[in-house]
């Protein structure tokens, strides 16, 4: 067993998979627009287990951050495949920014992670009712839709990044209260790293899943190994001592950045009073090729 922090540190590794990844940038006449916009985007985006992408705002953007010099926010978001990304962004744009007043949407994607690229604005622009139009910046198109505030603009293709998703932690305390905060200080240094997300609520998962159930349509079900309520009920891996349990899942738009996201959080959990141990989740590395090992987190 390793330790840090005198935390308890399993010798183990969160096993993640490959998945497609887009960044989303919206900006609006004001930040709280902007902010409205990104969280209506990102709603009931917790898993791809039961919904269509896994999405969340990575952060806050400035105006000298942004394509049109407004304030805005970017968002992560991550699906099996590039067939389904599309399908989800453009249903998430077109029913949650293009609907907001004063919003714009852009490519955020780094050239350089991009594999692909998927038609959002493209898809969008026949909202115009063929009063919509196209302007050219370089090699970005741009579709302009008229709307009953302006109009609404759009970028015609989003690039595609081999992303990374199901980084995870999983901290083990002696009670709820104590657990949550270490959590909490987990996720605050988790949303410091750039090209990460935590796509849960608040970043935090109480409900914990395994691969199957007992019950033949459910792909998965209640991490019951991790669930303290019945520790003598089943083949528990729960510490002495401990309650509580809560998870981080983390997706990223690379390796690199996962790992970064998960020593961060590694790193701000362990100074928390009343966690006694630090694990992570895998399928003996038979389901995900990407392996990130705690040892390697230290």
């Amino acid at each position: 067993m390793l330790t840090l922090n005198h935390v308890e540190v399993a010798d183990t590794f969160a096993e993640a998979f490959p998945m497609s990844g887009a960044r989303i940038v919206i900006t609006a006449g004001t930040l709280d627009w902007a902010e409205t916009a990104a969280r209506e985007c990102s709603g009931n985006a917790s898993s791809v287990i039961g919904c269509d992408a896994e999405v969340a705002i990575e952060q806050t953007l400035t105006p000298e951050e942004t394509p049109d010099g407004r304030p805005g926010v970017s968002l992560l978001a991550f699906a099996f495949n590039t067939k389904g990304l599309a399908k989800a962004v453009v249903g998430r744009v077109g029913q949650n920014v293009l609907t907001c007043p004063t919003t714009a949407c852009y490519d955020g994607l780094d050239p350089e992670l991009r594999t692909s690229h998927v038609s959002i604005g493209g898809a969008l622009r026949y909202f115009g009712d063929g009063l919509q139009s196209s302007k050219k910046l370089g090699e970005r198109r741009f579709w302009r839709m008229p709307v009953m505030d302006g109009e609404f603009v759009c970028e015609d293709r989003f690039g595609v990044c081999d992303g990374v998703g199901g980084g995870n932690l999983l901290l083990c305390g002696t009670n709820a209260a104590s657990t949550l905060a270490a959590a909490e200080t987990a996720v605050a240094a988790v949303r410091r790293v750039p090209g990460c997300i935590l796509p849960f609520p608040g970043g935090i998962v109480r409900s914990g899943s395994k691969v199957g159930s007992r019950y033949a349509k459910l792909r998965a079900s209640t991490n019951d190994p991790y669930c303290p309520s019945v520790r003598a009920l089943t083949e528990s891996c729960l510490p002495d001592g401990c309650q509580c349990v809560y998870e981080l899942v983390i997706d990223g738009v690379s390796f690199a950045a996962v790992q970064e996201a998960m020593r961060a959080g590694l790193h701000a959990a362990a100074v928390c009073d009343g966690l006694l141990h630090i694990t992570a989740g895998n399928y003996g590395g038979k389901l995900g090729k990407h392996h990130f090992h705690l040892r390697d987190l230290l």
